[in-house]
């Protein structure tokens, strides 16, 4: 049996249980100790509820992550006119990361993962007590583990070598330390990216076994904002592609394909489901729920304000990626610009909700026909699903777009597919790594021309661990190309 690792957490580790609980669900702060509040399970079931908080963090899901990896692999970039920047996004747009400018996730991200490792280690002995069942107490584990799970897949991608790469050039590459256990003065190494995976896909596996069917999180405004069985069993399918498993990326995209709470929005729907504040019917499955009350750093600087002529404005479209649409596709009506400037779009992806609070939007995290692009790659690598081929899939996303079908498809159709269907959903840099392609930035406005375009092997496909983090833990190794 592996090692069980740990972190260090510090003290607002400590005290994240305590006092996070209120960032998706209105309930009070709890004044009482960590230990007095993981001894109930209504305690830890509002701790569950609160480690959702960091997601929200203006370096992860709202909106960094996200909005970096658009600009680092040629979706987006920095507009040059004055009026239309505030000077934020250099570093992930000209890929000058040090390891003094890197990318703030590896805190929030280990934050989460503390948070679901102290409820798990105090869920045994619930079940029975004051009329909790055994099912509840499932539930709640694996509400744990997808969140755990969610969080090392995230900083792997980012800090590490792709897997496909690792598994067959160097096996013994490192990813991220996989923390199963919180220990305060925990000093962990980073394991290997081929074994971060594995532990991603055994933390996600356990929680499908688990989560009741119809599990949904109770109390929250959004009810896509937390963890159900389908959004395990989409991540699995999107884990299992970057490991180049083919038939089990789309036996699991298969299975949330086939769940009838989800359909392929239509392309009338298409223009009017961005700004939403609830999502009511279609391709939602796990998204972050924009609110200032939400973000744990204590305000939302949501991607609406950063993709926004009306805003910051720093992150607009690619004109290559503009141009990639047909006229009759409805994707291509998402992009807006300005009468000063031609030529400078921004996504409508983002554009506030209720249109008139541009900073305030949802973002995001995995929709249905991600699901549907999964599997037609899978199947063009030679998975194998019943009465589907990957023609079947990749038409069924773009029929509903209103582009005209493809008679045949092949690897780069699929390719470009994505690109076109999840643009500004922060997955082109990561599909440019785990695919192991040159990433070649067509419209690229930086003066700097050094980190326009990446090959394929490169240490920059893995961004730099923060110095402060290293100092912290000498056990922690820097990644090649940042010393």
């Amino acid at each position: 049996m592996q090692t069980m690792k740990k972190v260090i957490i510090g003290l607002f580790g400590v005290l994240l249980l305590a006092s996070c609980e209120d960032f998706l669900v209105e309930e009070p702060k709890l004044s009482q100790s960590t230990e007095i509040t993981l001894s109930t399970f209504e305690g830890l079931n509002k701790a569950v509820a609160g480690a959702y908080g960091p997601l929200a963090s203006t370096t992860w899901y709202g909106p960094g992550f996200v909005l970096d990896a658009e600009l680092r692999s040629g979706n987006g970039k920095r507009p040059t006119q004055s009026q239309y920047t505030s000077g934020r996004y250099t570093t992930p747009y000209e890929l000058s990361y040090s390891a003094s400018a890197t990318s703030g996730l590896w805190g929030f991200a280990y934050y989460v993962i503390s948070a679901a490792n102290n409820v798990m280690d105090n869920l045994e002995g619930k079940a029975g007590v004051g009329g909790i069942t055994q099912q509840q107490v499932d539930n709640l584990k694996a509400e744990c583990l997808f969140l755990r799970a969610l969080s090392h897949f995230d900083l792997v991608r980012l800090y590490a070598q792709p897997y496909t790469y690792a598994k067959t050039s160097d096996p013994d590459l490192p990813g991220v330390p996989y923390v199963f256990h919180t220990d305060p003065a925990g000093k962990p190494p980073r394991d290997k990216v081929v074994d971060v995976y594995n532990y991603i896909v055994t933390d996600l596996l356990e929680a499908d076994s688990l989560m009741s069917d119809d599990y949904q999180r109770l109390g929250g405004i959004d009810p896509y904002a937390y963890a159900t069985k389908p959004a395990v069993q989409a991540l699995l399918s999107r884990v299992y592609l970057y490991m180049g498993e083919w038939q089990n990326a789309a036996d699991y995209a298969t299975k949330v394909i086939n769940n009838s709470k989800f359909r392929l929005w239509t392309k009338e729907e298409y223009k009017d489901v961005w700004g939403q504040d609830v999502p009511s019917t279609g391709e939602v499955i796990f998204e972050i729920y924009g609110d200032k009350a939400n973000s744990y750093d204590g305000y939302w600087e949501g991607p609406a304000y950063m993709t926004s002529p009306d805003g910051y404005a720093d992150v607009a479209a690619s004109n290559d990626l503009v141009n990639l649409y047909d006229p009759e596709d409805v994707r291509g009506e998402l992009f807006r610009g300005v009468s000063d400037v031609p030529n400078l779009f921004w996504t409508l992806k983002y554009p506030g909700k209720g249109k008139a609070t541009p900073d305030l939007n949802n973002v995001i995290v995995i929709r249905l026909s991600e699901m549907y692009l999964n599997r037609a790659e899978a199947i063009a690598n030679g998975a194998s699903v019943a009465g589907r081929n990957a023609l079947d899939d990749i038409n069924a996303v773009v029929v509903n777009r209103g582009e005209t079908p493809y008679t045949g498809v092949t690897l780069d159709d699929i390719f470009t597919e994505r690109r076109k269907e999840l643009a500004f959903e922060g997955h082109l840099w990561f599909d440019y790594a785990r695919t192991q392609r040159p990433m070649v930035r067509i419209d690229y406005t930086a003066t700097n021309k050094e980190n326009q375009n990446i090959p394929f092997p490169d240490y920059r496909w893995a961004l730099p661990i923060s110095n402060s983090e290293i100092d912290a833990n000498p056990n922690l190794v820097q990644n090649e190309g940042y010393y």
